[in-house]
């Protein structure tokens, strides 16, 4: 065979496939990010509802939380579906953690040194700090992985004629 070298089949890409035990990793992860993200918006979106009721203004910062959790409950649908790639978007996960933080500090500044005295907004405000914390780890640990990830699988060969390094 004179052309042998053009009937090759393309070596297999590491890019191809996620190893098992890092897809259940994000999909946890993804998952845990899911429903703390919705926390977020049903623990703030209370007071947006009973300002709202009383026709009295929307609050930025109480907004921007729940603008914050929006974002991330969409993105994690979105990454979970089967041909997404999460990990080529790390880019996103430190955006979002960088969002979590501004959460974070806003309503701890605000929230954790206050004593509730009985009062269950209070509480329910400190309680929602601690979400918030845990928000921005999730999505820290996210964009950590996913930035090795990004890294180290990229790795490969072309697709169409597999001689390439990709």
């Amino acid at each position: 065979m004179a052309f042998s070298r053009f009937n090759k089949r393309p070596t297999s890409t590491a890019s191809t496939s996620t190893p098992f035990p890092i897809l259940i990793l994000n999909l946890v992860l993804r998952f845990l990010q899911f429903v703390f993200a919705i926390t977020v918006c049903g623990l703030y979106g209370t007071d947006l509802h009973a300002a709202h009721k009383e026709h009295k203004y929307t609050d930025s910062k109480w907004a921007y939380a729940v603008a914050v959790g929006a974002l991330s409950a969409f993105t994690t649908l979105v990454y979970v579906l089967p041909k997404v790639k999460s990990y080529f978007a790390f880019g996103w996960d430190v955006i979002l953690f960088i969002l979590w933080t501004a959460v974070f500090g806003i309503f701890g500044k605000m929230y954790i040194h206050e004593d509730p005295e009985g009062d269950g907004g209070i509480k329910r405000m400190k309680n929602a700090v601690w979400i918030d914390l845990v928000n921005m780890l999730l999505w820290l640990i996210s964009a950590i992985m996913a930035t090795v990830l990004f890294f180290t699988m990229r790795g490969g060969r072309s697709l169409h004629t597999g001689r390439a390094n990709v």
